[in-house]
């Protein structure tokens, strides 16, 4: 199979080949760290392979973009040194000042901070609103001003799914593009650009790298002159992703689906043991039959993830409590990683959004369920909650 023929390829298969092709050279499997900073030129403009200096571009990193629009089923990729910085340079991109964005109304703290803090003294105002209500976000849209409708699906921390067709016909209609943070499904359970989505935002950090040894950030498109315009400030803006740590989420995406189905094994498992458990007061997964976007997640996702979040008897401080008595669980922010993790989001992750219309429930859990054995994660959990 030659390399454009990847993209007929099963997801595995191109999680480990698209982009990856054995080093012409030595015939490496790995592509190579190219720990470099500029690249010897055959005379003025002469470029080998297109290369000049590593901000502009570098193979490791050109790599693990090409991996990404293969996953993804996009145009193109472009990784970042963080998702934040993915996001900033979107919204720098893609908005200007007197434009206007939509958001979800739990968003992810960071996002919301991004937004409220960082794009509105900027010029760019935003509206909050329940992305699960379409006829709210038709009355949010403004046709001619608004840029973007940003959503993310399932969100963070409180697991909303939301109708990825259905939000990008109404975005399409006003002229805006929809963005669709992935980060929570990654693109082994979901493929937000094949129902129509315009962009495609990533925490590399988090399930695509895997293992919790690496921060970075990255952007799908389907349009290659929305990807243009990306690159152009990708570049012009600088923050960009090392090679070494291209290089490591690489290495965490070739085992992407196979981590991807134990983290969502395990989590089924932990909500079974949760549901009927007398000091949690509401289960958040959307796997369960009960919850409001289950039939959504169906028809959009493989499965439901390893993420989930539940509310406790008991108030913040039981919360608290129940997130310092954990073992195999580690009290830690991120996730996505093969070790499981619990947090309180109100007073970890999403501290940002606290006293906002986006803060989230004081008795509110987070888990990041890893990939350790599912006895040993619900006996911890369920110990913590005695």
């Amino acid at each position: 199979m030659t390399e454009h023929r990847w993209d007929e390829a099963g997801f595995s298969t191109r999680a480990i080949h698209a982009g990856q092709e054995p080093d012409p050279l030595t015939g490496a499997v790995v592509p190579p760290v190219y720990q470099v900073s500029t690249f010897a030129q055959d005379g003025v403009g002469g470029l080998r392979g297109g290369y000049e200096y590593s901000r502009s571009g570098n193979p490791t990193r050109h790599a693990l973009e090409e991996c990404l629009a293969s996953l993804e089923g996009g145009a193109r990729a472009l990784a970042f040194a963080s998702g934040l910085a993915a996001e900033d340079t979107l919204l720098r991109a893609l908005a200007s000042p007197g434009a206007h964005a939509v958001i979800g109304n739990d968003a992810y703290g960071g996002t919301y901070r991004l937004f409220s803090r960082v794009a509105e003294p900027w010029g760019l105002a935003h509206t909050a609103v329940d992305l699960t209500d379409l006829d709210a976000v038709r009355r949010a849209v403004e046709p001619g001003r608004t840029r973007i409708l940003w959503t993310e699906t399932p969100t963070n921390p409180l697991l909303t799914v939301v109708d990825i067709a259905a939000l990008a016909t109404i975005a399409h209609e006003a002229g805006a593009l929809l963005v669709v943070d992935n980060t929570f499904a990654s693109p082994y359970l979901q493929q937000p650009l094949s129902l129509g989505a315009d962009v495609v935002v990533h925490s590399t950090t988090k399930y695509l790298g895997g293992h919790s040894d690496v921060v970075g950030g990255a952007l799908v498109v389907a349009d290659p002159e929305v990807g243009e315009r990306l690159a152009y400030h990708q570049n012009a803006m600088g923050s960009v992703p090392g090679p070494w740590d291209s290089w490591l989420v690489l290495r965490g995406i070739k085992t992407l689906g196979v981590r991807m189905d134990r983290h969502s094994a395990n989590a089924r498992a932990i909500v079974e043991a949760l549901q009927d458990h007398p000091r949690v007061t509401r289960v958040l997964y959307p796997g369960l039959p009960g919850h409001p976007g289950h039939e959504i997640a169906v028809r959009q996702m493989r499965d439901f993830g390893g993420m989930v979040s539940f509310q406790v008897a008991g108030g913040v401080e039981e919360a608290v409590a129940v997130c310092g008595r954990t073992e195999v669980f580690t009290l830690g922010e991120s996730l996505g990683g093969v070790e499981s993790l619990i947090e309180h989001p109100g007073r970890m992750t999403h501290a940002s959004a606290a006293g906002s219309p986006l803060e989230v429930p004081a008795d509110l859990i987070r888990l990041s369920v890893g990939i350790e054995d599912a006895e040993d994660l619900v006996a911890d959990v369920v110990k913590a909650l005695q």
